[in-house]
């Protein structure tokens, strides 16, 4: 088997969707970096993550979010409506990781405000006196 590692960001929302036989499947995109300056290269990985794990981190795969990917790597090829031929590069997701926080698109809840300590009102009585 080959395994594909690799970080980035995902490009879109996750979307959630059943195969024919019922299967759940988790499909995403990530943007993955390489180079530097005028030399910079964007490769894209369309990933599949299949079962109750892709149902259960779909609502945390959304756009911005930087990921770690690990999994089967295929090459998929078609062929345009221009008669180009194309590739694809995808995995078969084994193990995503969520890393970097929270994406910047996210919203966060509302802070709560911190608890006041209320001293009992009896404990100016005991201020003098020491009991040792």
């Amino acid at each position: 088997m080959n395994v594909l590692t690799f970080s980035g960001n995902i490009g879109s929302d996750a979307e959630l969707r059943a195969t024919k036989g019922g299967t759940l499947v988790t499909q995403f995109s990530v943007a993955m970096n390489s180079g530097y300056g005028e030399g910079k290269k964007t490769t894209w990985v369309r990933c599949s993550l299949f079962g109750k794990r892709g149902e259960s981190l779909s609502p945390y795969l959304v756009k911005g979010q930087q990921v770690v990917v690990s999994g089967e790597a295929a090459i998929n090829e078609w062929v345009n409506k221009d008669g180009e031929t194309k590739f694809s590069l995808e995995c078969k997701v084994n193990d995503v990781t969520l890393v970097g926080g929270k994406p910047a698109e996210a919203t966060t809840p509302p802070a709560r405000p911190a608890k006041q300590y209320a001293p009992p009102p009896d404990a100016d009585q005991f201020a003098d006196e020491i009991p040792f």
